[in-house]
């Protein structure tokens, strides 16, 4: 706890503070918030279960196109930075004036892309700012900042008029975040060793990362009925949507938790780290998949599931930065284009196996698939 907090109070900590807030925007506030109000914009643009599943699949490719854009664009951090604010903002701010799904589709499509080019323009801006000793736990709290967002878009789902009007604010929220990031990055790129610099450029360095990948595409499939329906299942089970909402917030206050587990998460190797995490993924998708059980294991299972999917993605961050060391940016944008890309499969499963055997048993296939994830970092 105490080395994860030791920056905050310096510049590099005003840095850390701005990526997890603008994190907290791309993920929480737009891309992952299409779930929480799935239920409300249902209400306002008939989708039906099938078509929502599809819509974020589509969100999910737009991600993988910005965080493969990343790859290639590794070296221009800034640039990245600056088109996530423009997609994220800018589909947001579509998504609240869409009078149908012809614009609403594509608008959370293009929004979702933000937090694709956010995630590895942030790792290379921390990677060059903060000193190695605290690399780690800084990217592990930048990268928490989706715990904020989710909570951050609970509370606007509960005092807003509208979902309309909670993307508008979400949109202005990320635009600021990331206006401060630019502001603060100086720029300064830390010399890295010449011989494993060289080894690490290139695609043929990508493929040591093929472990990490499978297991990240895994994680995403398991990952995906729970962004995507797990509001529509608590529903489901009889739970009010003021009651739905408040389980969502301690989805985010899980995945806040983080913050005061990275030191402790960063001492372990990430494959451990990513085992443990992902175990947790899995037990919670399966307490969420339960309807007849007690509300406190779904508010239970929402709070492990927030905490095992944000520390487990951080665990991917390490993992990357750990096989790639010069190269961790463009590492980092593979591997969540794979978590993504499981994702975007995973949604429009769930959407079809829901249709035909239940949501229920959408969520136990997701948690063996998430256990499957876990064995992939098995020593």
């Amino acid at each position: 706890m105490k080395r994860t907090l030791s920056f905050f109070g310096s510049r590099d900590g005003w840095l850390v503070m701005a990526g997890c807030s603008l994190i907290a925007g791309t993920y929480g506030l737009v891309r992952l918030a299409y779930g929480l109000f799935l239920p409300d914009i249902d209400r306002s643009v008939p989708l039906g279960t099938a078509t929502a599943g599809f819509i974020a699949s589509g969100s999910s490719v737009a991600y993988c196109v910005g965080a493969l854009a990343a790859v290639v664009l590794d070296h221009r951090p800034r640039a990245l930075l600056v088109a996530s604010v423009a997609t994220a903002s800018g589909g947001a701010v579509a998504m609240a004036l869409a009078p149908g799904l012809a614009l609403l589709a594509p608008a959370v499509v293009v929004a979702s892309a933000g937090a694709g080019l956010a995630s590895p323009g942030l790792v290379a801006v921390v990677a060059r700012t903060v000193s190695p000793q605290r690399a780690d736990a800084a990217q592990a709290t930048v990268n928490a900042g989706t715990g904020p967002g989710l909570v951050a878009a609970g509370v606007l789902a509960l005092v807003m008029p509208d979902w309309r009007a909670a993307f508008v604010l979400s949109a202005v929220v990320t635009a600021l975040a990331g206006g401060g990031v630019l502001l603060l990055d100086r720029g300064r790129v830390r010399p890295a060793a010449g011989s494993r610099a060289m080894s690490d450029r290139g695609s043929a360095s990508l493929v040591r990362l093929r472990v990490p990948a499978v297991a990240a595409i895994l994680l995403g499939v398991a990952s995906a009925v729970t962004w995507t329906y797990g509001r529509t299942q608590l529903a489901a089970t009889g739970a009010g949507d003021t009651t739905t909402v408040l389980a969502w917030i301690a989805l985010g206050v899980g995945g806040t938790a983080t913050v005061l587990t990275a030191s402790r998460l960063a001492s372990l190797s990430p494959q451990r780290a990513w085992l443990l995490t992902s175990a947790v993924v899995a037990a919670s998708t399966a307490g969420l998949g339960l309807t007849d059980a007690p509300r406190l294991v779904h508010v239970a299972a929402c709070v492990g599931f927030g905490w095992g999917f944000v520390a487990a993605s951080s665990a991917l961050i390490a993992w990357a930065s750990r096989v790639l060391p010069t190269r961790g940016a463009a590492g980092t944008s593979v591997l969540f284009v794979a978590l993504v890309l499981g994702q975007a499969l995973g949604a429009a499963l769930a959407g079809v196996v829901a249709d035909g055997a239940g949501m229920s048993t959408a969520f136990l296939l997701s948690a063996l698939v998430a256990l499957a994830a876990a064995a992939c970092g098995r020593d």
